[in-house]
């Protein structure tokens, strides 16, 4: 039998993460895999692959709607080959979990296929697909086997009509009406894959709002713009039916005033978030609590009810994020390693890959008066910028809230164009408790979208925006 140091469960994000410091810290390391490749729903069915068609169909997209702006003519029709773009999106995914591989072997860790179960604290069994098990032993285990997509007791997923994101990212055909059950990032990113590429898209969202974990502002703004697009947004209408009949699918929901209405489409992508997944893991061989809603119990360090046993990522509380269950991944490697690492959940960014992107980081405004917290909010649009005007992405705003006080920076919530990218200096400008005035008086280079932020900052510091 193998012996490790560290045995990790699962190889996303938080798992390969967790590996690898393991590995730069000295430990002797095994990583266990039940899936083909390695990388996760990150990077096989999730964040990587729906980046790609997002890039795909926005390029789509410009060719269409915006290249004879430019003065840019292309003689003939733009047409959409679904079966390339799926296949380029494929070739990402194995790029990047190739790189995985790579990354493993580099480091010295040894990989097994198959389904990892405890047999009890220090022993995992290995399930192969070749029917074989095998046995390895570790002084410290690290459950990081992520999450999958939720369900409505009453939907039958098909995978064929009625679906998840992971059918999503590869369908044979464009829908003529995509019907999607949820406004959260998953449902809004893949429904506006589908709406570029000429599909009808109506998203259903029992809430009031759409992206309802972020800043309201955000949410109205993005359901500003989507309106624009063309998408059907309801919120606050609950989803009670979902019925195949023949090639199309019957969704009955009720709405605000409690009525029913019917929807009709090709297509439904259910998309009601997602759930702790410790299917097989045998969790109750080695003593590990799980809570009610079936998460990994841990405390603050991460460590289970098991001295020896760590978990980290989707399957313990907190938001699901692969940057999240990465900076876990790092700091149970480091803990076990006798180090004293810390993470600032508060400073954990939020973002959604739509375009335009959306993100934020700190607390909300709702938040900060549920708090008691006097604050002040700066605001800043897109449109004032020129570089918005050379790149003709003019929707959103990027909006700074400060404590009326100190002047501290709490929260910064954006809509825009390259929000993704924009919103990581707010959170170094909040890892060292800046000011607003702090980042107001930063030099930011001109033309850029990231002028926004410093406009914001003077916003939020005495209202002396300039450019507005």
């Amino acid at each position: 039998m193998n012996s490790y140091d560290v045995a990790v469960i699962g190889s996303g994000p938080g798992g390969y993460v967790a590996a690898i410091r393991c590995a730069q810290l000295g430990m002797k390391t095994a990583i266990i895999e039940k899936y083909s490749t390695l990388g996760g729903t990150c990077l096989n069915v999730g964040c990587i692959p729906s980046k790609a068609l997002l890039d795909s169909s926005h390029h789509y997209e410009e060719a269409v709607k915006h290249f004879d702006t430019h003065g840019i003519e292309i003689s003939g029709e733009v047409k959409v080959n679904l079966e390339k773009m799926i296949a380029r999106k494929q070739a990402v995914v194995d790029q990047t979990t190739g790189g995985i591989d790579f990354l493993m072997s580099k480091n010295k860790i040894e990989v097994y296929k198959g389904l990892g179960s405890f047999k009890d604290a220090t022993h995992v069994a290995i399930a192969k697909e070749d029917g074989t098990t095998e046995e390895i032993e570790a002084k410290n285990i690290i459950i990081a086997t992520g999450s999958k997509p939720s369900n409505l007791p009453f939907i039958t997923l098909d995978k064929e009509r009625i679906i998840t994101s992971t059918e999503a990212l590869k369908l044979k055909e464009i829908p003529k009406h995509m019907i999607v059950i949820g406004g959260g990032v998953i449902g809004l990113e893949l429904g506006q894959v589908y709406k570029r590429l000429g599909s009808e898209v109506t998203v259903i969202e029992y809430a009031d709002r759409i992206i309802g974990g972020m800043d309201a502002g955000l949410s109205k703004e993005l359901t500003k713009v989507f309106k624009k697009q063309k998408f059907k947004i309801l919120t606050s209408h609950g989803v009670k039916s979902v019925e195949r009949v023949g090639d199309e699918v019957v969704v009955k929901a009720d709405n605000k005033k409690g009525e029913e209405v019917e929807f009709r489409g090709d297509y439904c992508l259910v998309s009601v978030g997602r759930r702790p997944y410790t299917d097989g893991l045998n969790a109750e061989a080695a003593g590990v609590k799980l809570d009610d809603r079936g998460r990994v119990e841990v405390n603050n360090h991460l460590q289970t009810n098991v001295s020896n046993i760590y978990a980290i990522g989707d399957v313990v509380k907190g938001a699901m994020l692969a940057h999240k269950a990465s900076e876990e991944g790092s700091m149970v490697a480091e803990i076990i390693a006798g180090q004293k690492p810390h993470i600032d959940y508060n400073l954990i960014p939020g973002v959604v890959y739509t375009w335009p992107e959306v993100a934020a980081v700190g607390k909300t405004e709702q938040e900060l008066k549920d708090a008691g917290i006097a604050y002040k909010a700066g605001q800043f649009p897109m449109r004032a910028l020129g570089r918005s005007r050379a790149s003709m992405d003019l929707d959103g705003f990027i909006k700074i809230l400060a404590d009326a006080t100190t002047d501290e920076i709490l929260g910064v919530h954006m809509i825009g164009a390259r929000a993704a990218d924009l919103i990581a200096e707010a959170v170094v400008a909040m890892e060292y408790r800046a000011s607003a005035e702090d980042v107001a008086r930063m030099s930011h280079a001109h033309p850029t979208f990231a002028e926004a932020i410093k406009e914001a900052a003077l916003a939020a510091t005495e209202d002396r925006a300039l450019h507005v």
